[in-house]
């Protein structure tokens, strides 16, 4: 059975494209132009659902937003001018299709001296204004997810239910891992009733994590950490749940996976505005590493929602704090010993006034 992927409220969507005027003011920039698909339904209302073809967004600074792609009365609730372009000949893709995109899009960059873009913006494409990138900038102040982008993420964690409950009927000993990878993709698809705009990435039986492996055989004794990323119109998830393959899970595995249960529980009442994002790294680390001679080697998770790993960052190598309206991935760990080879469970939750809302509820049981 297909569901139907929520509707973007193009009211939400003009807020953030005024937040986004805000930023460039603040920065001295004329405008903000825009490749990451992504990035331009957020912005727009508008999905891109064909991967093999561009589409831009033009944000001014002064009003305005346009957006440019092909097809005939393309649904962009929150642009207000659409240019078109025309990517293939009698069905043939042209060469340079950004080249076709910034073609169209240059008379609207007229007037405009400094513009940002981001990291899948060919800048060297673009005539007149210079070019600053604000990737990093841009993953800050959009780090705060609307209600709208909550239903989103929400209905991407729906789809990964179903796959996670395909994948507990299919694993036993001798299926491969690549038939598990396919199955679940299959159940995701259809469960998101279109196209998934993304996909991956842990399907590796006896191993800490890696893509499905051809011809190997999942094997009795060894956990599965199934870690999957599932995308929808640009909104993806990040969960992980680990299956013992022949449904007995040794004393050893099962006291890790109690173990990792615990510390997940103990840091859901981390989850909470103003908690430093290193700090919380540090107390998961110090309550799994080493325990009974297991690592824990990883971070402990990341924001979600429109790049597979967002701000904040449960990570060391950065010095993020939670704030109102983040949506974060948690994701603590066991590996070596005789885990064969590890345990990772993985939740999503919104951070809010009076601390997280969980939003994935997938039993985290190993069999």
């Amino acid at each position: 059975m297909s569901g139907q992927p929520p509707q973007l409220n193009p009211s939400l969507c003009r807020a953030r494209q005024e937040k986004l005027r805000h930023y460039l003011a603040a920065h001295d920039l004329d405008g903000a132009v825009f490749f990451n698909r992504h990035y331009i339904h957020s912005l727009s209302g508008y999905w891109h659902g064909q991967p093999l073809t561009p589409t831009s967004l033009l944000v001014r600074r002064d009003g305005g937003t346009v957006l440019v792609t092909h097809g005939e009365s393309p649904d962009a609730p929150a642009a207000d001018e659409v240019l078109a372009y025309v990517p293939n000949h009698l069905c043939t893709l042209k060469p340079n299709l950004s080249g076709s995109v910034t073609e169209i899009l240059y008379p609207a960059l007229s007037g405009l001296k400094v513009i940002g873009t981001d990291e899948q913006t060919p800048a060297a494409m673009i005539s007149g204004p210079v070019c600053r990138d604000i990737t990093t900038d841009y993953q800050y102040f959009r780090r705060h997810k609307g209600a709208d982008e909550v239903a989103a993420l929400e209905f991407t964690i729906a789809c990964a239910d179903r796959a996670y409950a395909e994948a507990k009927q299919l694993i036993e000993p001798g299926i491969t891992e690549v038939e598990i990878m396919a199955a679940m993709l299959e159940v995701a698809t259809l469960a998101a009733g279109e196209f998934l705009s993304g996909w991956g990435q842990d399907f590796q039986s006896g191993a800490a994590g890696g893509f499905a492996r051809p011809g190997r055989e999942v094997l009795a004794g060894e956990l599965m950490p199934l870690d999957i990323g599932v995308g929808v119109r640009g909104y993806r998830s990040d969960l992980c749940r680990t299956f013992a393959v022949d449904g007995q899970p040794t004393d050893e595995q099962a006291a890790a996976h109690a173990r990792i249960v615990e510390v997940m529980q103990m840091g859901e009442l981390l989850l909470k505005p103003g908690q430093s994002c290193r700090e919380m790294f540090e107390i998961v680390h110090r309550e799994l590493d080493g325990w009974n001679g297991y690592e824990f080697f990883h971070h402990a998770g990341h924001g979600i929602g429109l790049d597979a790993h967002e701000v904040p960052r449960i990570n060391p190598g950065w010095d993020d704090t939670f704030e109102i309206g983040d949506v974060v991935a948690f994701e603590p760990g066991l590996y070596g010993g005789n885990l064969r080879a590890g345990i990772r469970l993985e939740n999503n939750y919104l951070i809010t006034a009076d601390g997280p809302r969980q939003l994935s509820h997938f039993a985290l049981d190993l069999v």
